[in-house]
């Protein structure tokens, strides 16, 4: 009982020192980046400097040595707060492939740096343009030559690679048609995008719906020293999956954050906007869908306690953070939609911030995985059910 107390005291002593460090970049902020489609150079620098994205990383590598519970915390406040946890996530989910497979050199050379933001790793390179959620037919080969691997391929939708200084690649090392099962023959680079743009990396943005600093990457014989390979040759594929559990928790939990986000900010308004001489909130038509939509974020909130907990104790949570990443997805959704609501007119009005987090939380219905691939993989790994595709 005192281990829960002690570890509820830490994390609501870590949710208050983030909110207080968000509360120096208000909604202006935010809202200016997003009019210029700008990378938040200040935020990610002060979130840095005050050691949160070095939460993951071990403390004999200079970072935190917390666990994926505290990192998701961290997460949900900056988005609770009205920021973007965006511009900055992939460098806690994407450490831990180097921190897990990677070799002792690797972890020297660079995990210190990434801890003190000396190197910034913001950028996981898996999706294709002709292959989407199929990952086993990625085309992107690394051919290797002498101590080098030649890389020719194409990404798409690959976020903060201007911004960062390593790319986690991956690539086919084995062409499909000379490997056993599909997901073999993959493997896992860490591109040093300071030497790779412009020398074999071609990086052109793509102009979303949302400010997420996205690109197209092209590699054309782009040269890759083999030290750069992450763990073996061939079984990239597993290390990626080793990833993805912490990656569906942490977004799991910025939908959390941004579910709150819009609760709190379409009650305040509900209890404020008169109209036909009362408050809007007094409407049940307006009450009902705003406690629906709080009852479900706290609900996906459990589940992401309960995979986040799994998973800092090494048990098996692929079934947890899956249906954790779900259900706070649709969750912040159909917050957004009551927000909007809540709002009429003023919801759709760039000063009150509502439509650009509606912008931004749509995006967790499609990536990183989408609802439907997650009830895919309830259906054949909980339910037993005859895989579908």
């Amino acid at each position: 009982m005192m281990g829960a107390v002690a570890g509820a005291e830490l994390h609501q002593d870590l949710r208050n020192a983030v909110r207080d460090l968000c509360g120096g970049f208000p909604d202006s902020y935010w809202r200016e980046l997003d009019a210029a489609r700008a990378y938040p150079e200040t935020f990610v620098k002060a979130l840095t400097d005050a050691g949160y994205l070095a939460a993951l990383i071990p403390e004999e590598f200079g970072g935190s040595g917390l666990g994926v519970t505290e990192a998701s915390i961290i997460l949900e406040e900056i988005n609770r707060s009205g920021g973007n946890a965006g511009a900055c996530h992939a460098q806690m989910y994407t450490m831990g492939t180097l921190l897990r497979h990677g070799s002792a050199a690797q972890k020297r050379a660079f995990l210190p740096k990434i801890a003190t933001g000396e190197l910034r790793l913001q950028a996981f390179g898996v999706t294709e343009p002709t292959t989407g959620s199929d990952t086993t037919q990625l085309k992107t080969m690394a051919t290797r030559t002498g101590d080098r691997y030649v890389v020719r391929g194409q990404k798409v939708f690959i976020s903060r690679v201007e911004y960062s200084d390593l790319l986690l690649l991956v690539v086919r090392t084995t062409p499909i048609d000379q490997v056993k099962k599909r997901s073999d023959g993959l493997s896992i680079l860490l591109v040093d995008l300071r030497q790779a743009i412009g020398h074999g990396l071609t990086v052109r943005p793509i102009r979303t719906m949302m400010n997420h600093a996205t690109t197209e990457l092209f590699f054309d014989d782009l040269e890759v020293p083999v030290d750069a390979l992450v763990g073996d040759e061939g079984r990239g594929f597993r290390y990626l999956l080793d990833g993805l559990n912490a990656e569906r928790i942490l977004i799991a939990a910025e939908c959390i954050g941004d579910g709150r986000w819009f609760i709190d900010r379409a009650s305040r308004y509900a209890k404020e906007r008169i109209v036909f001489n009362r408050p809007i909130g007094q409407n049940q038509g307006v009450q009902f869908p705003l406690a629906r939509a709080h009852v479900n974020i706290e609900a996906a909130d459990l589940m992401r306690f309960r995979a986040a907990e799994l998973f800092d104790h090494g048990e098996p949570c692929g079934s947890e953070a899956n249906m954790a990443k779900l259900l706070a997805a649709d969750a912040s959704w159909e917050a957004a939609n009551v927000a909007i609501q809540t709002h009429g007119g003023f919801g759709f009005a760039e000063d009150y911030d509502i439509e650009r987090k509606f912008r931004e939380t749509r995006l967790y219905q499609v990536a990183p995985i989408s609802t439907n691939l997650i009830l895919a993989y309830v259906a054949e790994h909980v339910l037993g059910l005859p895989r579908s595709y």
